[in-house]
């Protein structure tokens, strides 16, 4: 699979990387988290504790997602709410 970014999909990453938080609204930047790998369209913008955090974490325990009972989608949906307000 090739793993070289278009710019297009460089930018794409970079605005959602901007955004808040989709799970806790910590301010940006964020880190993006991808719903499936190498779908540069499908981040989610995530804080570190939202994504990658033992506790809160999607690649944790996740409490914080359980907490407001959200799933990967409902994050999506969000970061691409965000996105589309930016415009």
């Amino acid at each position: 699979m090739n793993n070289q970014l278009t710019a297009k999909e460089r930018e794409h990453l970079a605005k959602v990387k901007s955004l808040p938080c989709s799970v806790c609204d910590a301010p940006g930047p964020s880190e993006a988290h991808h719903v499936k790998q190498h779908q540069q369209y499908t981040c989610v913008a995530l804080c570190q504790d939202c994504h990658t955090g033992s506790h809160n974490g999607w690649h944790g325990r996740r409490a914080m997602w359980r907490i407001k009972k959200y799933d990967e989608i409902d994050a999506l949906a969000i970061t691409v709410k965000r996105l589309m307000l930016l415009k």
